[in-house]
Formats: structure tokens, C-alpha cells, sequence
């Protein structure tokens, strides 16, 4: 039997925040920056999105369907394709169609969730399946968590939610002398796959592909090809960030050239074949459990969700975020729902990281904010102004949800009682996306 390889990538971008000052909070709930966001998302798809997919495509094509990918897209990242580039969707399509790219499910916005609630959890990855349905009409049946966060608990749930397979890290200091080469299996979930990270190949490309510091630079195809050979096992996963092509690794650094000739020179050894995570899973059976008491990561050197939650900043603004939960369960407004889910970002967090070593660069390089103290300031701000809206929502009853210049007055139960003609009491300015009622790298790469 031959070995396979299992390619997969992450694509995701942040909804930005603006730079939001103490004196707005209670005067202004315009949160997000259009701009920067609009600008980044279009630059990223003429870098990357696009020129990559049409490289995908033809690759396809040329191997008469023998070489295949896997991507998830966050829902936050669809939007705004949708909003600004929806070409970008469009040729995502052209891949979905040819059959070899399966479409994975994760968490709608890119977020903590797991970590937090079970409930929200499930509603995340219902509102995300929902999406990838509506662009590109099928439904995901392999999950892949927020940066590949993993854990028993989180398992047991992705398994419950229906699906048989999961993505995460090859954390050696969960896998011990165990190698991630081969299928695992849930300690609390048996028959949920898991497919691991081989993390020094994915990072050979995803991150030390353009370093002439590197020993092993120039990459080449045949020298790649060695490595993948010298493995053992029966299965190799190559993770990583689609920004790797043409955003994270310029085009000028043959990033391009590189990958399209990969799989040519890989089918034409004779001993390894592409497949997506779901044919994986069916193909290789499990060797054992993989037991996961704390959450990992694909994220720094320490594979675990301390780039998100690793100092008092990060908890704090964690902690101050998920608290709103119940809150938002008592109102029904869709601005509210859908400002928190974006809020809820794990980009956001990321930026808070006060790591100052072996991954500190790499925070440094994904943060658009000068400190990881000006990130807190910045979303704490947020965050206060929010809560004052919510609170005002819940003390006046009133939704802001205007039809027909009406607004429905809800109970804390959520049930419609009444109709008045009248205006919502806080007007927010937020950018308004597509969104339901009610819902709820090496290391990690933030755009």
C-alpha cells in the first residue's frame, strides 16, 4: 500500500478593530476597521488567494485528479470575500468542483469557543457548516478546531456534533517516542479519528522555506521528496496557513514554483499518494489512543493555547468576554450577536501575547499594534462600550432589529410580545454582516 500525504490548509482572516479610545466608550460603537480590512483582504487575494488557487487547479488538472487538498475557511474570512473580492469565493469553487478538494468544518468565527462553552461550541461549528453549505453546497464531514486546539474534552464533543474525523498537532510532549505519522484515535472518543501535524515538514515549507540562514536553503522538490521518504509511518500531514504562499513567503522566494512542482516529483517516486482528510481516515485504521488532558495547539514552541491565553491581559480579556454569554441570552439583537462573534476572534487574544524569545518574533510579525499592552487597551475599550450596550438592552427590553421602522420588544426569554413604532435606544454604527439571530507555527499565524 502506498503512503499518503494529507495537505491541508487554514485560511482565515481577522475582522479588524479600529483604534478605539477611552472617551468613545458610551459615544461611538463603531468597532471595526473597514479599512484596514477591506485593504488586507484584497492584497492577501492578489498575493496569495487567488494566483494559489489557480496553481491548485492546474494541478489538479495536470495529475488527472490524483493530487487533492483540504482547506477549512473561517465564516469571518467569507464574509469578507463576499464583501470585498468574491472572486476569491468563485475560484474556491473551481476547486470544490473538481472533487479532489474537501471543505472542513471548524468554528464560524476563528474563535476560543471550545474552551468556553460547549453550547456556543456547538452553535459555532453549526453556523459555519451552514455557510460553507450556502457558498459551496456541500457539508463538511472532518473537523478541524481553531489552530488544531485539542483535547479529550474537546473530542468528545466534536464526535457527539457528528464527525469522525479531527485535525490537531503532533505535539511531541503528548506523543512521547510515538511518531505523528501514523491514525490515532480519541481517548474518550474511540472512533473519532485523529490526524496529527507532522510539524517539521509543514514548518520546513510554511516558515523556513525563504530563510538563507536556514542549513537545509535552497528547498528543493527532490531534497523534500528525501525527507518525506526517510519518515516512517504510513501517513504524513502537512498543515499549514494557505497565506504561506505569496503572503507569509513573497513569490519571489519560489514559494510558487516549489509547490507546483511538488507533487509532480512526489507521484512520480511510485510510493506515495495525495489524499484529503476524509479518504484518509477511511484508508489508514487507528494504532491507538492519543490521550489529551490539556488542550494543545499548533501554535509556538510550547504546542498548547498559551499564545491566546498565557498572561493575565489575555485571561482577563477572555474571561470578560465569555461573561457576556448569558447576558447576550437575554436579548434578542442581531448587532449584539453578531459584534460578539467577531469579537470573539482568536486573532484578538493573539495580539496580547507578551512572549519575548523563540516565538516572539513571529508574535511580533502578526500584530498590527506597536505592544501587546496597547492590544488590551484597545479591546478592553471595546469590550466596555459593548457591555454598556447590552446592558441597556436587557434594562429597556427593546431589540434594535428594525423592520419596517419597527423594533420587537422581546421578554428575557426571548419571546416577541409586543410592537411599538418607536426607535432602539443605542443606534450602533458596527459594519453589519450576513449573520443568524441568535449564535452564540509552527506557530499560529494571525493576518
Amino acid at each position: 500500500m502506498k503512503k499518503s500525504i494529507c495537505l491541508y490548509f487554514q485560511v482565515h482572516q481577522p475582522t479588524r478593530l479600529r483604534l478605539y479610545r477611552f472617551f468613545e466608550i458610551g459615544k461611538d460603537s463603531h468597532y471595526f476597521d473597514d479599512f484596514a480590512n477591506r485593504t488586507i483582504v484584497r492584497r492577501i487575494a492578489e498575493r496569495c488567494y487567488l494566483p494559489a488557487n489557480a496553481m491548485l487547479l492546474d494541478m489538479i488538472n495536470a495529475s488527472n485528479g490524483q493530487f487533492k487538498v483540504a482547506f477549512s475557511i473561517s465564516g469571518s474570512v467569507l464574509e469578507q470575500f463576499d464583501r470585498h473580492c468574491p472572486e476569491v469565493i468563485e475560484s474556491f469553487k473551481k476547486l470544490v468542483d473538481t472533487g479532489c478538494v474537501e471543505l472542513l468544518a471548524e468554528t464560524y468565527n476563528h474563535s476560543l469557543v471550545s474552551l468556553a462553552s460547549p453550547i456556543g461550541f456547538k452553535m459555532q461549528v453549526e453556523k459555519h457548516k451552514e455557510i460553507i453549505q450556502k457558498y459551496f453546497g456541500v457539508t463538511p464531514v472532518t473537523f478541524r478546531n481553531t489552530e488544531l486546539i485539542y483535547s479529550d474534552a474537546i473530542g468528545a464533543q466534536v464526535y457527539e456534533m457528528g464527525f469522525k474525523t479531527m485535525l490537531t498537532e503532533g505535539a511531541k510532549h503528548v506523543l512521547g517516542w510515538r511518531s505523528p505519522n501514523y491514525v490515532y484515535n480519541g481517548a474518550t472518543a474511540p472512533k473519532l479519528k485523529l490526524l496529527l501535524r507532522n510539524s517539521a515538514l509543514s514548518d520546513d515549507i510554511a516558515f523556513r522555506f525563504s530563510d538563507r540562514s536556514w542549513n537545509n536553503w535552497p528547498l528543493t522538490c527532490d531534497k523534500y521528496l528525501a525527507w518525506l521518504n526517510a519518515n516512517e509511518g504510513e501517513i504524513v500531514n502537512l498543515f499549514m496557513d494557505y497565506e504561506t504562499f505569496g503572503e507569509h513567503q513573497r513569490a519571489e522566494s519560489g514559494i510558487f514554483e516549489f509547490m507546483k512542482n511538488l507533487a509532480p516529483t512526489v507521484l512520480a517516486d511510485g510510493g506515495w499518494e495525495f489524499v484529503t482528510p476524509a479518504q484518509a481516515a477511511k484508508k489508514h485504521a487507528s494504532i491507538g489512543d492519543m490521550d489529551v488532558e490539556d488542550p494543545i495547539s499548533w501554535a509556538d514552541e510550547e504546542r498548547d493555547t498559551s499564545a491566546w491565553l498565557g498572561n493575565e491581559l489575555q485571561q482577563d480579556a477572555y474571561n470578560k468576554l465569555y461573561g457576556l454569554v448569558e447576558k447576550l441570552g437575554l436579548v434578542n439583537d442581531e448587532d449584539l450577536w453578531q459584534e460578539h462573534s467577531h469579537l470573539q476572534e482568536s486573532d484578538h487574544l493573539y495580539y496580547m501575547c507578551t512572549k519575548f524569545f523563540s516565538d516572539g518574533s513571529v508574535h511580533k510579525y502578526f500584530n498590527p499594534y506597536d505592544t501587546p499592552y496597547e492590544a488590551f487597551i484597545n479591546y478592553m475599550n471595546v469590550l466596555s462600550d459593548f457591555t454598556i450596550r447590552l446592558d441597556d438592552a436587557i434594562k429597556t427590553g427593546v431589540t434594535k432589529k428594525e423592520k419596517d421602522e419597527e423594533v420587537v420588544i422581546v421578554t428575557p426569554i426571548n419571546r416577541p410580545v409586543d410592537k411599538v413604532k418607536k426607535n432602539p435606544v443605542r443606534k450602533s454604527t458596527a459594519a453589519k454582516a450576513p449573520a443568524k439571530k441568535a449564535s452564540a507555527k509552527k506557530p499560529a499565524a494571525k493576518k
